[in-house]
C-alpha cells in the first residue's frame, strides 16, 4: 500500500541540503553561535589579564543605567525579549513544515509532565553544577560568576525569573531542538550531533572560564540524551528555566550572607 509522508516530513523534504544548510547558519549567527565567538574573546581577554581568573567576575545579568530604576528596567525588558527574537525566527521556520513547534515538543501539550521532569532533572543538574563550579573556581580554572547585580528595587526578583526563562528558552530550543532537528535532516550522525551541540552549548559560556566551558558541555550531553529519550524540549526548557531561577534569586538573597557563596 502506498502511504502519503507525514505533511511535516514532506515540507522537510522539499527543503534542499543547502537551503538548510544555510539556515541553520544564518540562526546561529543570530544568535548562540555568535555569543560562542564573543565568550571566547572574552575569555582570551580574561586569561591575558594580570592576575588569577577566580579574582576576575564574570556577571550574567547587571545594570544597564545605575541609579535610574525606571530606564533600568526599560532596558532589561528591551533586552530580554529582543534575545528572544531568533526563537521567533526558528518558529516561523518549522512553521514551514506545518508542525511548528510542536515538531520539537516545545508546546504545552504536556505541561504537567514536562514541569515534573524538568523539576527532576534541575535537582540532579543544580547540585552538581554548583559544586562543579565552587572546584574549578577554587582550582583557577574559572572566574568567579556572580549571576546578578542589580539594585534593591521592587522589579528585581520578577526580572530575574525573566531572565531565567529567556535563557532556557534560547538556548533548548535552538541549541537542542531546532540543531539536532536539522543536523539530523542534514544526515548528521546521532554522535555527532550530540557532539555539535554539546560543544555549542560549552562554547557560549567559556566566558566563565574552562569550568563554564566543561560544565555545560556536560550539560549539553545530558540534555541531547534526554531529547532524544522523550522527543521533547519542554521538559528541558523547565529544568533550565529552573536552574537559572534558583541560581539568580539564591544569589540575590544569600549573597555576602554566606561564607561559601564567592561573591567577587
Amino acid at each position: 500500500m502506498h502511504t502519503q509522508p507525514h505533511p511535516a516530513e514532506q515540507a522537510d523534504t522539499e527543503l534542499p541540503d543547502r537551503t538548510l544548510r544555510n539556515e541553520t547558519l544564518i540562526v546561529l549567527a543570530l544568535s548562540l553561535g555568535a555569543s560562542g565567538v564573543s565568550a571566547m574573546i572574552s575569555f582570551v581577554g580574561s586569561v591575558t589579564r594580570p592576575g588569577a581568573l577566580k579574582n576576575q567576575n564574570a556577571t550574567l545579568v547587571g545594570s544597564f543605567a545605575p541609579h535610574r530604576p525606571w530606564l533600568d528596567l526599560a532596558w532589561q525588558l528591551f533586552t530580554i525579549a529582543t534575545d528572544l527574537a531568533p526563537v521567533a525566527l526558528v518558529a516561523y521556520l518549522l512553521g514551514r513544515e506545518r508542525a511548528g513547534m510542536r515538531s520539537i515538543g516545545f508546546d504545552l501539550t504536556r505541561p504537567r509532565l514536562d514541569l515534573a521532569r524538568g523539576a527532576a532533572v534541575a535537582a540532579v543538574i543544580g547540585g552538581t553544577g554548583l559544586a562543579f563550579y565552587l572546584g574549578a573556581r577554587q582550582a583557577g580554572f574559572n572566574l568567579t560568576v556572580v549571576p546578578e547585580s542589580l539594585p534593591d528595587v521592587w522589579w528585581k526578583i520578577p526580572v530575574l525569573v525573566l531572565s531565567a526563562v529567556q535563557n532556557a528558552v534560547l538556548e533548548e530550543v535552538i541549541v537542542v531542538g531546532y540543531l539536532l532537528r536539522r543536523l539530523d535532516r542534514l544526515g548528521w550522525t546521532p554522535m555527532a550531533a550530540l557532539a555539535a551541540s554539546a560543544v555549542l552549548r560549552g562554547s557560549y559560556h567559556l566566558y566563565q572560564g574552562i569550568g563554564g566551558f566543561v560544565g555545560n558541555m556536560a550539560m549539553g550531553v545530558v540534555f541531547v540524551l534526554l531529547y532524544r529519550r522523550w522527543g521533547r524540549v519542554g521538559p528541558l526548557v523547565a529544568a533550565h528555566a529552573l536552574i537559572d531561577t534558583v541560581a539568580f534569586v539564591g544569589y540575590a538573597l544569600l549573597a555576602g550572607k554566606v561564607g561559601w557563596l564567592p561573591t567577587g
